[in-house]
């Protein structure tokens, strides 16, 4: 339940600025190869093979680099983000 939790207060933000930013004219070129190290990293085999090293990865280090990766953005992709989208 906790892990749960815990992904709903990233989801809350970080994964729709992630979907924003990888649609975004002006993403970083540096974007895409981090985010497939990263899905990678969170994917890898040993944390099968070592279920509390996986459980320290997917509830820790994915999350906050995660987070860390979505504060490297530019400010005009961070600014539009949090701009509020008018409907016409």
């Amino acid at each position: 339940m906790f892990r749960v939790l815990h992904l709903w207060r990233v989801a809350k933000r970080d994964l729709p600025l992630l979907w924003f930013a990888l649609r975004h004219q002006q993403r970083p070129l540096w974007l895409i190869p981090v985010l497939i190290l990263l899905l990678w990293y969170a994917l890898d085999p040993v944390n099968l093979a070592l279920p509390l090293v996986g459980l320290v990865d997917e509830l820790v280090v994915v999350p906050l680099a995660l987070h860390l990766m979505l504060k490297l953005l530019p400010s005009p992709i961070l600014a539009e983000f949090d701009r509020p989208q008018r409907h016409s």
